[in-house]
């Protein structure tokens, strides 16, 4: 007669109180199974017999790897005619500022690397340019990656690796010897694992949320940055909707506001595409939470322009609209086009699928809300004319470091920052139980990724001089960055 009480009777199987035994409930779609089915350090650990961490310093080059031209060229596909020479300009500047624009090239050597294929929700393009301070919806300043556009579900060691290069080639620029740079990338990659091993022994509500701003400089040693970072929140701090609207607009005839052209970066729109943009609107605030409508509610919208944006992602189609409250304060938000993630063709070859998407837009808000412990509570997407777009706040108090400017022995410090961030922000989508448990207690990784960092950072420096080469030589035309 055992199992015939109230428990067996509905149908879950549980067993009641009274019956003195251990309550079983139902599995939940979306939670994990209890009692706990394996371990995930143990897996991760296990992970280093197929894929030993000295193994990440390899760099073999795929004898059918485009040039640098070829590249960047087939990157232009789909922009704006007109303003490629100018992404190309920008690209030709420096070692780093081509890395900035080769996501893809990286991305295809990347996928020819060795790889765990424990899976995250990644930036794609996780260069040290790519953080920076932005406002929370309460006023303060938050300290994060910041730009998504190549984000997708895929290998963490591709973010860990392009930031490493990026702070070698960014140290190289700022005049930091080889043994600082070198440094910069281990120091980051030991950063990433120490946070990760951190929040994998931490309460699950407690490591979603972990490492506030205000005691990252201490959990990361990187006190050296302090004063940079200081001034870095002062200049944020006034980089507001506000401001740049009282550099950028005038009084209008109707008594409103309009923005003043600043070409090449800003300049109008035929009235039928302003519309356009303006009509995508209702669409963009169909897809904020219902408590964010009577916010936009109090605004109107009062003219739109083109801006010109990033080294990524110039070509691109971006717009800023002004919207004035009943004060006739402002808010400007960013209307961006949002392109397929320059990674994606390469997911297969790295042993992951590459995901169907629907819209490019919604693909990059939700990916960035996956990483970010806050977001800008004003991001959105939607289309216009055909294509797709991301909306964001324009200037919401927005501030960066400048990593190729920086003094020597701040250079490590910036490095192991980036690596505690983007470890935060990779245990949003990956268990970092798992990760952690491959990479370890010992500095065996972290050496491998500087190695790593050091070589593809010559083969970018080599990738540079082929495209500035080929300026020269006319295969591909550019113009000065502005």
């Amino acid at each position: 007669m055992t199992g015939s009480g109230a428990g067996a009777a509905d149908g879950t199987g549980a067993t009641g109180a009274a019956d003195g035994g251990a309550r079983r409930l139902p599995r939940v779609r979306g939670f994990a199974p209890w009692p706990p089915q394996d371990s995930p350090k143990a897996e991760g650990k296990a992970l280093r017999t197929s894929v030993p961490r000295s193994a990440h310093a390899a760099l073999d080059l795929d004898t059918a790897r485009p040039d640098a031209v070829s590249a960047v060229a087939e990157s232009n596909a789909g922009r704006i005619p007109e303003l490629t020479p100018l992404r190309v300009g920008r690209m030709a500047a420096t070692p780093f500022a081509f890395l900035r624009g080769a996501a893809g090239l990286m991305a295809y050597d990347l996928a020819r690397t060795p790889s765990t294929r424990i899976g995250t929700q990644i930036c794609g393009d996780a260069h040290a340019a790519n953080f920076g301070l932005y406002g929370d919806a309460r006023g303060g300043l938050v300290i994060d990656l910041n730009d998504f556009d190549e984000t997708v579900y895929g290998p963490w060691e591709w973010d860990l690796k392009r930031l490493a290069v990026s702070l070698v080639l960014a140290g190289r620029e700022a005049g930091a010897d080889e043994d600082v740079c070198r440094a910069a990338a281990q120091d980051a990659a030991g950063a990433y694992r120490r946070t990760m091993r951190l929040l994998a022994k931490l309460p699950a509500l407690d490591a979603w949320n972990a490492i506030a701003d205000e005691e990252l400089v201490s959990h990361t040693d990187a006190h050296d940055l302090l004063g940079t970072l200081q001034r870095v929140s002062e200049k944020a701090r006034a980089n507001t909707s506000g401001r740049f609207a009282a550099k950028s607009t005038e009084a209008a005839p109707d008594g409103g506001r309009r923005f003043v052209p600043a070409p090449p970066v800003l300049r109008r729109i035929p009235d039928a595409e302003a519309a356009a943009v303006t009509a995508s609107l209702e669409a963009y605030v169909g897809t904020l939470g219902e408590d964010r409508h009577p916010l936009l509610a109090r605004h109107a919208v009062h003219d739109v322009a083109f801006r010109v944006v990033g080294t990524g992602s110039v070509g691109t189609r971006s717009y800023v609209v002004l919207l004035l409250d009943h004060r006739g304060e402002p808010l400007v938000l960013q209307v961006k086009e949002a392109r397929p993630s320059a990674l994606l063709p390469h997911l297969v070859t790295a042993g992951f699928e590459a995901p169907a998407v629907a819209h490019e837009g919604r693909r990059v808000v939700l990916g960035q809300k996956r990483m970010q412990v806050v977001s800008d509570v004003l991001l959105g997407w939607t289309t216009v004319e055909g294509r797709p777009y991301q909306v964001r706040q324009f200037r919401n108090r927005k501030g960066s470091v400048d990593p190729a400017a920086l003094a020597a022995d701040q250079v490590d410090d910036y490095g192991r920052m980036t690596g505690a961030l983007l470890a935060r922000a990779h245990s949003h989508s990956a268990d970092p139980r798992l990760i952690a448990g491959y990479c370890g207690k010992n500095e065996e990784l972290d050496e491998a990724i500087a190695d790593f960092a050091v070589a593809y950072a010559d083969r970018t420096e080599a990738d540079h001089a082929d495209l500035v080469a080929g300026i020269r030589a006319g295969r591909i035309e550019a113009e000065p960055g502005v």
